[in-house]
């Protein structure tokens, strides 16, 4: 059967109309597989997902962090197209436990050099044990799971395959100081100071261990210690087992925000990160930049 003219001039812009398709497919699916593109898509997601729990009863905390994780291996695996080492099960629980003990001596240094100085003192809070360290857990667990995923999971793997693993470091560190500017009792001096204290250090720990578990541990005791000692955690205020008793200079204690707005917490925080950087980059885990970035 012969083709009408109608007929051909349809089929062909039927067939113009699939090119275009195609086309914009291609555009749409190189953009999402680009690492900007499945970090924003990645954050979305494990934020969308933080929001929702971070603040639930009982162990609703924890299963977002579970549900986070499952967000954050499907965008890698199926958007960005790359394994998922850092969130491997072998290992997760020695990597977890040792960033846990670093992130525990952090925070009991810290605290007893301020307290040396005059700066704090602590008394038995008196809100019952189980309660709070439960509360303490499921909550900071929480915390810690869907934020290094975003930042370190999402943001410093994505820039680094940008601009090189030291720019993305410095950047994820700005960019989480920044994400605690609205905490309560926050300044410019409290958001610095969590940048090189928890963006710098975790990042260079990330950089060392390439493992999630292992910032995940330290993020999650450094937060419980302090919610157990009573002190804010980045100026808020949670039950804790003690109650801590202020006094002296801001720069000491870290004033309404907390500890991490101490001088000394900085300090320390900086002596940590160095020989982190430094062991990372003997391992070879330091990126140089990528022009051609997938």
């Amino acid at each position: 059967m012969m083709d009408t003219p109608s007929t051909t001039h349809h089929e062909a812009d039927r067939d113009r109309l699939a090119d275009v398709s195609v086309s914009s497919g291609g555009r749409v699916g190189r953009i999402c597989r680009s690492p900007l593109g499945w970090m924003l898509i990645g954050i979305v997601g494990v934020g969308a997902v933080s929001s929702a729990t971070a603040t639930g009863p009982g162990p609703v905390p924890v299963l977002g962090a579970a549900v986070a994780l499952v967000v954050y291996w499907a965008v890698l695996r199926f958007v960005a197209r790359r394994p998922t080492t850092e969130i491997a099960r072998r290992g997760a629980v020695r990597e977890a436990m040792l960033g846990g003990g670093i992130g525990l001596g952090f925070i009991v240094v810290s605290t007893l050099l301020i307290a040396a100085f005059g700066g704090y003192s602590f008394s038995w809070a008196g809100n019952g044990f189980f309660s709070v360290v439960a509360s303490a857990i499921a909550v900071q667990a929480g915390a810690a799971v869907t934020e290094e995923l975003m930042f370190r999971g999402l943001a410093l793997q994505a820039l680094e395959r940008l601009f090189g693993s030291r720019a993305a470091v410095a950047i994820t560190a700005l960019l989480f100081g920044a994400a605690h500017l609205a905490n309560p009792g926050a300044d410019a001096w409290s958001g610095l100071a969590i940048a090189l204290e928890a963006g710098a250090l975790l990042g260079a720990a990330f950089l060392w261990r390439r493992s999630i578990w292992f910032v995940v541990g330290m993020h999650f005791a450094w937060n419980a210690a302090e919610q157990l000692l009573g002190i804010p955690v980045s100026g808020n205020t949670e039950r804790g087992l003690l109650s801590v008793h202020v006094s002296g200079s801001g720069l000491l204690t870290g004033g309404s925000f907390g500890l991490e707005a101490s001088i000394v917490t900085v300090l320390i925080s900086v002596a940590l990160a160095v020989p982190m950087f430094v062991r990372a980059h003997r391992r070879g885990g330091l990126l140089p930049r990528q022009r051609a970035a997938r």
